[in-house]
């Protein structure tokens, strides 16, 4: 994987919520999985643009379905993981692995830490 295929945090939290949804990840279930995981309120607006830019690199893919008389008849975009976003988040996790190798977390920042 070269170094434009590298994750951003957000890229990655995005990427592991769409996995988590299977084949019906949307954007607001996308924003309200990472506002829940991580405490960070995060704007729809940001959630669709990550989403469009992955879906450039191959990184998810998704599908259109008709609007709905609960939607209003407005459409419905859903997302799913390409087997390229499944490789993205597993080099990912080696990196994150590797950089954790060998520190405490508990200890980072030794006695009278947060």
């Amino acid at each position: 994987m070269g170094i434009e295929q590298l994750l951003g945090a957000f890229e990655e939290h995005v990427l592991l919520s769409v996995a988590r949804h299977g084949d019906e990840g949307y954007g607001m279930l996308v924003r309200r999985d990472i506002a829940a995981r991580t405490g960070r309120d995060v704007s729809i607006g940001a959630v669709y643009a990550t989403l469009t830019r992955l879906e450039k690199k191959g990184f998810v893919a998704s599908r259109v379905e008709p609007g709905s008389p609960e939607r209003g008849g407005r459409i419905q975009r859903f997302f799913q993981l390409s087997p390229v976003g499944a490789a993205a988040l597993r080099t990912s996790l080696r990196q994150h692995r590797r950089m954790w190798d060998g520190l405490d977390p508990d200890t980072l920042l030794g006695e009278g830490g947060p």
